[in-house]
């Protein structure tokens, strides 16, 4: 973004109106009675487990928050970017997990195979997909190629009718327990040669090591791929193809912004609750000073992080999905989570420590998302190359 493209991005933020209209504040209000209604009891419960919450998926597939973006062609329910925004943090805020299921069946890879797949690819793979039954994983991260995931050095090469791959992936979000990946692949050197494939979990010559733990309690497994054959149909976008598929990425950085939003904001609730009712030195705990400073310092950054959230929703659903706004969004996201669910558990004390309550998940939870989808420092950067149009490369010594 030019710097005189960063006035005009302040213009529009004076005009805009982030007031949900009439259509969205019913599909918030249909959203959230759906998620109190079906998902508030065990939410505690799939928070604490390890596996998918297959149920919960075909749940939330019937209730139309799969494929929220997709068309009606393709299976989906024809919706906006806001829209699916919306769904993500109505269901955070009741079933911080179920949350999850709604940004997988939107956000990330699927997203990017709706956008790109072939008319034959789609009628394979969606279905199950969009119905909750089953679940697709991207495969970008390697032991040398994370944040610099031009690097990476998983090979594709053609053989007639046969792709061949190899490499290895780690950190692929539900690798455990996925069906499909859409893989990262270099057909050829440099940036022009890397695309992507669609890897099926029982594909020749495909293997899964032993399943690791994330912090936040969701299980991972690395992939390693020796001469692992699938067919070229299985090709989602050949050399040349890194470009599409990145620039798809600004947006897929909204699902995790939305998520992360709505889970500090989930803790804040439960924080909120407690310092109402919780007594101590014959008073409730809100009529301490100190805590009513920590809850005003948290709306606050829960409001201002939520406005520049809607800011980079709105502009994407005109068609002018913004590098700036996203990053700007996902960083403001990322941080108001974290510290506000932090803040959440620091208040509840004891309380909020234990594994009884879901504020110290939401914390973990939050946690990740600062390195998931774009570390935080990462966006500093991008967003700085913005401030002073020009790129900065982080290569050099």
């Amino acid at each position: 973004m030019q710097p005189a493209e960063i006035l005009l991005n302040r213009e529009r933020l004076l005009t805009m109106n982030f007031d949900l209209t009439e259509e969205q504040t019913a599909f918030a209000d249909s959203v959230r009675r759906f998620a109190k209604a079906n998902l508030a009891d065990g939410a505690l419960a799939r928070a604490h487990s390890p596996h998918y919450p297959w149920e919960t998926a075909r749940k939330l597939a019937e209730q139309g928050l799969l494929g929220i973006l997709f068309s009606e062609a393709d299976g989906g329910m024809g919706g906006t970017l806001m829209d699916a925004v919306i769904a993500i943090q109505e269901v955070a805020l009741v079933c911080p997990k179920s949350a999850d299921i709604v940004q997988a069946g939107n956000f990330g890879p699927i997203r990017t195979f709706a956008e790109y797949a072939t008319p034959e690819q789609k009628t394979r793979f969606l279905p199950d997909l969009l119905s909750g039954r089953k679940l697709i994983s991207l495969g970008m991260t390697e032991p040398e190629a994370g944040s610099a995931v031009t690097e990476l050095s998983t090979t594709a090469r053609i053989e007639g009718d046969a792709c061949i791959v190899d490499g290895t992936k780690i950190f692929s979000t539900h690798s455990a327990e996925a069906e499909l990946f859409l893989v990262y692949v270099r057909f050829g050197p440099s940036v022009g040669g890397i695309g992507s494939v669609l890897i099926e979990k029982n594909a020749p010559g495909f293997t899964q090591g032993k399943p690791s733990m994330f912090m936040n309690g969701e299980q991972w497994s690395q992939l390693y791929f020796e001469n692992c054959r699938i067919p070229t149909a299985n090709i989602l976008l050949g050399a040349g193809g890194f470009k599409k598929q990145i620039s798809g990425f600004n947006v897929e950085r909204l699902g995790n912004s939305s998520r992360s939003l709505a889970v500090g904001r989930h803790a804040y609730t439960i924080a909120r609750e407690h310092v109402l009712t919780r007594r101590q030195f014959g008073r409730p705990l809100c009529e301490f000073q100190g805590l009513q400073w920590k809850f005003a310092e948290m709306a606050v950054k829960l409001d201002a992080a939520q406005f520049l959230l809607y800011r980079a929703a709105v502009s994407a659903d005109k068609g002018l999905p913004s590098p700036y706004d996203t990053a700007v969004a996902k960083l403001a996201c990322n941080t108001a989570g974290f510290e506000v669910a932090n803040e959440a558990m620091q208040v509840m004390g004891g309380h909020g420590f234990t594994q009884d309550a879901l504020v110290e998940y939401c914390v973990r939870r939050t946690r990740g998302w600062m390195i998931a989808g774009g570390s935080i420092e990462i966006l500093k950067n991008r967003i700085a190359e913005s401030v002073f149009d020009r790129r900065f490369d982080q290569r050099k010594g």
